[in-house]
């Protein structure tokens, strides 16, 4: 039990990490974050609401909340991280990111739900 929650706070926090910095970059108009949502034809509003909805995300991790908070979390991350797998392929850019975050995203949610059912 030990080597599994060692495994999950070190992917959460890692994805947490990430997700905090990319949001960061969403918020301070990062150059390239702007020109990737203009190439894709986004709207320029959407970038607030998805940086948002990421550090909402990141703290839903790592914060003490319900189930079904971080239930949701991890949906709304896993639907952002195949988005943006796809957002990098279409432009031809690389995508190494994204599915990176999304392995953190598997292995920690594989290691909060073995954890939740030895609480259990």
């Amino acid at each position: 039990m030990k080597k599994d929650k060692i495994i999950y706070w070190i992917t959460t926090g890692l994805l947490a990490a990430f997700m905090t910095m990319s949001a960061t970059m969403y918020f301070t108009r990062n150059p390239d974050v702007m020109k990737g949502f203009q190439i894709l034809g986004f709207p320029l509003f959407f970038i607030n609401i998805l940086g948002l909805a990421k550090l909402l995300g990141a703290i839903a991790l790592v914060a003490p909340v319900g189930h079904r908070i971080k239930e949701w979390a991890y949906a709304g991350f896993l639907f952002t991280f195949i988005g943006a797998i796809w957002a990098h392929v279409v432009t031809s850019t690389s995508f190494v990111g994204p599915l990176v975050a999304l392995a953190l995203l598997a292995t920690s949610y594989l290691f909060w739900n073995r954890l939740a059912v030895k609480t259990i």
